[in-house]
C-alpha cells in the first residue's frame, strides 16, 4: 500500500468522514466480471483459498475463478494450466509444497520460469492492533526470480562432490532494478537498498551492483545505498524501520523477506505476488504480457502442518490482503479498499485471530469477521 493512501485507511478505520475522497472513474467495460485461474494448492492451500472464494462472493466481486487441481509433487506443471494462466493473466495460487532433495524439481519454480514471472514483491507492514517487537516497519522486498542459486544448475562431479552454479546476468539484474526503482518513483518511496555479497562473489554480485548503480542513476529523487546480506540481516532485526524498498538476487530475497515478515507480524498476514513485467510498471502492471501470480507473501511453512489442516485453523490474512492487491491490478480499486480495511478491522478489534497471531480462531471465525466487516 502506498503511504499517500494512509490518510485515506486511517479516516476509514476510525470511521471519521462519510464523504468518500477517493473517486474511480470507470472506462466502459471495466465491470465486467474477470476470469481468474485459482491452484489451491498442498496442505492448508484449500483452506485458504477457498477463505477467500467465500468473501469474494459475499463482496459481490467481479471475479470468477478457473480451478486447476496442482499438487507440489507432480513432475510438470500441467500444460492446461499454463493456458489458463496465459489466457487470464491473473492466478491466485495456495501452498505447493516443495519436496526435499531426492532430485524433484520444484513446481514452485518451475511455474516462475515457464511464465518468466521474474519479480517477486512482498509487502512487511506492522497492522494495527498486532502487537510485534517493531513499530513503524513497512518494507517492500523485491527480489529477482528467474536465476541466482535458483536457475537449478546442479550435477556431480564425482561421487561425493557436488557443483552448484549461481548464475546472474546484466538483463535480469538490470530489469529487477528497474522495476524496484519504477515501483518507489510510482508509490512516492523515498529509498531502495540493493542487498549483495558483491565482497565475496565479485564478479556474480558485482554485476548485479553495477546494473543496480546504472538505473539508480537514472533515479535521482530516489536515495540509493548498498548493504551486505549478513550485515542486511542483523539491520532488519534490529532497525527495520531504516529500511524502504529493497531490491535482491534471487536467494538473498527469499531470506530477506521471511526475516521482515517476522518481525512485522508473521508470514501469515504478509501479501505478496509475483509477476512479469513487460514495459513500464504501475505497481503490477506492465504493457505488453503480464502474467501475475498473487500469493501468500513469505515462505508459507504452514502448507504441510496436518494440525493446522485437521483443526481448521490456518490464517487467510495474507492471501486476503494478497487477494486486494490482485482486485487492484484488475483495475478494482473499490473492491480492493474494502476488502483490505475489513481484514485490517478484523486484525485492530482482535476478537478473532488465528494461533499464530495469539488467538484460538478457526479460518471460518476469521472469514465471517472479515465478511461482517465489509462496507
Amino acid at each position: 500500500m502506498s503511504r499517500r493512501t494512509l490518510p485515506i485507511f486511517k479516516n476509514l478505520l476510525s470511521g471519521a468522514g462519510s464523504t468518500r475522497s477517493v473517486t474511480y472513474m470507470p472506462r466502459p467495460g471495466d465491470g465486467t466480471p474477470r476470469p481468474v485461474t485459482l491452484i489451491p494448492g498442498d496442505g492448508v492451500g484449500p483452506l485458504v483459498t477457498g477463505a477467500v472464494e467465500r468473501v469474494m462472493e459475499a463482496m459481490h466481486a467481479p471475479v470468477y475463478f478457473e480451478k486447476y487441481d496442482v499438487h507440489g509433487d507432480m513432475k510438470t506443471v500441467p500444460p492446461e494450466l499454463i493456458e489458463s494462466i496465459k489466457k487470464n493473466k491473473v492466478c491466485l495460487k495456495g501452498g505447493l509444497k516443495t519436496p526435499v532433495g531426492g532430485g524433484v524439481s520444484s513446481l514452485n519454480v518451475m511455474l516462475r520460469k515457464e511464465l518468466d514471472l521474474y519479480a517477486s514483491l512482498v509487502h512487511c507492514f506492522n497492522l494495527k492492533g498486532l502487537p510485534t517487537r517493531h513499530q513503524n516497519v513497512d518494507i517492500v522486498v523485491i527480489r529477482e526470480n528467474t536465476e541466482g542459486e535458483y536457475a537449478g544448475l546442479e550435477h556431480e562431479v564425482v561421487p561425493g562432490v557436488v557443483e552448484s552454479l549461481k548464475v546472474i546476468t546484466k538483463f535480469c539484474s538490470e530489469r529487477i532494478a528497474k522495476y524496484a526503482f519504477e515501483y518507489a518513483y510510482l508509490n512516492n518511496r523515498k529509498k531502495v537498498t540493493a542487498v549483495h555479497k558483491a565482497n565475496i562473489m565479485k564478479l556474480a554480485d558485482g554485476l548485479f551492483l553495477e546494473s543496480c548503480r546504472e538505473i539508480a542513476s537514472k533515479y535521482p529523487s530516489i536515495q540509493y545505498n548498498e548493504m551486505i546480506v549478513d550485515n542486511c540481516s542483523m539491520q532488519l532485526v534490529s532497525k527495520p524501520e531504516q529500511f524502504d524498498v529493497m531490491v535482491t538476487p534471487n536467494l538473498y530475497g527469499n531470506l530477506v523477506s521471511n526475516v521482515a515478515a517476522g518481525i512485522a507480524g508473521g508470514t501469515g498476514v504478509m501479501p505478496g505476488a509475483r509477476v512479469i513485467i513487460g514495459g513500464v510498471v504501475i505497481l503490477l502492471g506492465n504493457v505488453g504480457a503480464d502474467h501475475a501470480i498473487f500469493e501468500q507473501g513469505a515462505s508459507a511453512g504452514n502448507v504441510g502442518n496436518e494440525k493446522l489442516l485437521e483443526q481448521k485453523k490456518a490464517n487467510p490474512v495474507a492471501l486476503l490482503l494478497s487477494s486486494a492487491m490482485m482486485l487492484r491490478h484488475l483495475q478494482f480499486p473499490s473492491f480492493a479498499d474494502r476488502l483490505e480495511t475489513a481484514v485490517k478491522r478484523v486484525i485492530l478489534e482482535g476478537k478473532y485471530r488465528t494461533k499464530d497471531l495469539g488467538g484460538v480462531s478457526t479460518t471460518q471465525e476469521v472469514v465471517d469477521a472479515v465478511i461482517a466487516n465489509l462496507e
